[in-house]
């Protein structure tokens, strides 16, 4: 899924996002709204994993979808 479908999906994806990485905030999956860089940089943050880990975690969730 490529990130004008996941912008635009925001709203559904939200929820598969919490429940996929539970240490996310609600103003943290907020104020990503599709921004993959942003997502990365917040899981790198809250998960302590390097930032490679964080980019290869977030496409692979929108690999998913």
């Amino acid at each position: 899924m490529n990130e004008d479908r996941i912008q635009g999906n925001w709203k559904q994806l939200k929820g598969k996002m919490k429940s996929q990485w539970g240490r996310l905030t609600d103003n943290d999956v907020t104020y990503a709204e599709g921004n993959a860089e942003y997502l990365a940089g917040k899981l790198q943050e809250r998960y302590g994993i390097a930032r490679d880990e964080a980019k290869k975690q977030v496409r692979d969730f929108a690999d998913q979808l």
